[in-house]
């Protein structure tokens, strides 16, 4: 069976091209195809079937919809049976497809086949890639379905996509001296996506590049004027780099660069987000605001875009920010870059800014024998390097502000997304946009848990997966060691794995990964070594105060300290997602960093010193029940 969605859509089987039946149960089939190997949850195929006001209906009809689907691709199904091609996956639906049965998987695994051979430097091998996905290319995205639910953003990412790998094509065309066999894409590109900057320039340089000089000018005068006419703007650098290398007659990408005279020219476009996780669920407000800064930083003709995501050891910071530049990496036509800053490791130190800047520029295609010592002539010349691209950089688990602000792009157009433990004021300060990460919702964890060890063990077992999602107190780690365990103990039922977390209780030991792997308490002793010792014994102090949730006046009386001491730090610890306050100046750690801090106590922290301790709350409790709200620390009778 062939499934088409990268122009008409089609399913043919053995030659036979099937009847799809109503307009809205095609429209289904694009959405599963565009996310084939992906479940998409009921409320999602919801939103974008009837974007305006759906009716109370919609649900059952999209099981219909489905159930329709399941017998027209199986037809030998026998009637309810769950069937191969269209499970139920996370409150949702799957298509199980093999990657060469649809088009648009087969396109993206040569797109990144051409992606790995450009990015080694081997343009030629990257154009017979790009070439051969882009075969597969052969209109606007699932022509064929309802025009409301085609203009959902779905379809729109895809054909974006499929814009961005010409756009990589006419590059690798133009390093290997030719342009004519991308003319065509280039035209498609251009109609499908006007406004878009970058396949013009492409169109111009390869018109050029095959001798049609006075068509280029004609064509970069054609947009021009539709900017002026449409957005008010003249032409961005990376089309007005591609007018004046026409004028000269050099026919290098756009985005070429000469670092300075004698040095390499060649171009490389990077790659190197990591992998996106399979598992990733939930976070929609936070996609949604990455998705609208990424546009701002897309249009831009001012600064820069940054984004901070900050939060607590375990919450998913760099999950969220790895799905998320994937998301958004095709709006980035001149590649990828990805550090690991190493801020909060288990072993060794965080990694120099110097050091960074020489891994970015490398991967950038500057020969390490035109690399500058200094930090500062390194950070300039990154600056130079990146003039006039578009690139998305990530910079993950950043220790401040000064390892990360020499590796911020200068350039308009860019976009850089920063992972921290610390909530980093002084880069908000400097611009940077926050995305504080709380915990999932349940829904979500759930919907996570579901991914991770199967929807079928957790619908037989609805209580016992309540109570995983509850012990694991919803934090994304806790809950992927625990549904590590689950899976690699297929014959366990789930209520075995939540018994395991109740006998634990006190302690983070059902939450222990193997060896050399991430688990709760390595990730928060990461972030507990950092703290100076004033703030890590009021850390350990924490559990001792018995309420939901304490106050500077408590926490003072818990550590002997003045007030306005205990306030600072406790600020300190909510920086560091250590605790949270919230409430103004009320604070709580997490369930899991309570149980962490407690064994760190009763291991540090003498028996004498823990009795003190509570004596001292305890006055303080008592002060506050008679009225008498005293704001220094209490000293326990002698």
């Amino acid at each position: 069976m062939r499934f088409e969605v990268l122009g008409p859509l089609r399913v043919c089987d053995g030659g036979r091209e099937l009847d799809l039946g109503f307009p809205q149960q095609r429209a289904l089939l694009a959405l599963l195809l565009v996310r084939a190997g992906r479940p998409v949850p009921a409320a999602e195929i919801v939103d974008v079937l009837w974007s305006r006001r759906p009716p109370a209906s919609a649900p059952n009809v999209v099981r219909r919809y489905a159930g329709a689907l399941r017998r027209l691709l199986e037809p030998d199904l026998p009637p309810r049976a769950p069937g191969r091609r269209l499970p139920r996956r996370a409150g949702g639906y799957l298509l199980e497809a093999d990657p060469d049965e649809v088009d648009l998987l087969r396109f993206r695994e040569l797109a990144r086949q051409g992606k790995r051979a450009a990015a080694t430097g081997r343009p030629e091998v990257a154009l017979r890639h790009f070439t051969e996905a882009l075969g597969h290319w052969r209109g606007p995205v699932a022509t064929g379905i309802p025009a409301a639910v085609r203009g959902h953003d779905e379809f729109g990412a895809v054909e974006r996509e499929l814009v961005r790998t010409t756009v990589m094509a006419a590059d690798a065309a133009l390093l290997c001296g030719g342009g004519e066999q991308v003319l065509p894409g280039l035209r498609r590109a251009v109609d499908l996506d006007p406004l878009n900057e970058s396949p013009h320039a492409r169109l111009v340089m390869a018109l050029a590049a095959t001798g049609r000089q006075a068509e280029a000018l004609a064509a970069f005068e054609s947009v021009r004027r539709l900017l002026d006419v449409e957005l008010g703007v003249a032409p961005g650098a990376e089309l007005a780099a591609a007018h004046t290398r026409v004028l000269r007659q050099e026919f290098a990408p756009p985005g070429a660069v000469t670092v300075r005279p004698g040095a390499s020219a060649f171009v490389v476009r990077p790659a190197q987000l990591p992998p996106d996780l399979k598992e990733f669920a939930g976070r929609r407000a936070e996609l949604d605001s990455l998705s609208h800064i990424t546009g701002t930083a897309v249009d831009s003709t001012g600064a820069p875009a940054t984004v901070l995501i900050s939060g607590m050891p375990g919450i998913g910071k760099t999950t969220l920010a790895v799905h998320g530049a994937h998301t958004v990496a095709d709006r980035f036509p001149d590649g990828q870059l990805h550090v690991e800053l190493r801020g909060f490791t288990p072993a060794g130190a965080p990694l120099e800014p110097a050091e960074a800047l020489r891994g970015m520029l490398g991967a950038l295609g500057v020969a390490s024998r035109e690399l500058p010592s200094g930090l500062d002539a390194l950070a300039g010349l990154y600056r130079s390097v990146l003039s006039g691209r578009r690139l998305l950089v990530l910079l993950d688990d950043a220790l401040d502000t000064e390892q990360i602000r020499p590796l911020l792009p200068a350039s308009p157009g860019c976009l850089t997304l920063v992972t921290s433990r610390h909530s980093l004021p002084g880069l908000i300060a400097s611009g940077a946009r926050p995305l504080r990460l709380g915990l999932p919702s349940a829904a979500d964890a759930r919907a996570v848990l579901a991914l991770r060890t199967g929807p079928e063990r957790l619908a037989a077992e609805p209580e016992a997966a309540e109570e995983i999602v509850a012990r694991c107190g919803r934090l994304p780690l806790a809950l992927a060691v625990v549904a590590a365990r689950a899976v690699g103990r297929p014959g366990f039922p789930l209520a075995a794995v939540a018994a395991e977390l109740r006998e634990s209780r006190g302690s983070l030991d059902a939450f222990a990964g193997p060896e050399g792997t991430a688990d709760a308490r390595t990730a928060f002793d990461c972030s507990y070594r950092c703290l100076p010792p004033e703030s890590a014994r009021l850390f350990r102090l924490l559990p001792l105060h018995l309420g939901p949730d304490l106050t500077p006046e408590a926490a003072g009386a818990l550590a002997g300290l003045p007030v306005r001491r205990a306030r600072l730090i406790l600020d300190g610890l909510a920086d560091a997602h250590l605790v949270t306050e919230h409430a103004p100046g009320r604070y709580a750690p997490h369930d899991l960093l309570r149980v962490y801090a407690a064994e760190l106590g009763d291991a540090h922290d003498s028996p004498a010193e823990r009795r003190a301790a509570r004596e001292r709350v305890r006055e303080h409790l008592r002060h506050l029940e008679q009225g008498d709200h005293h704001t220094g620390p209490t000293q326990p009778p002698s």
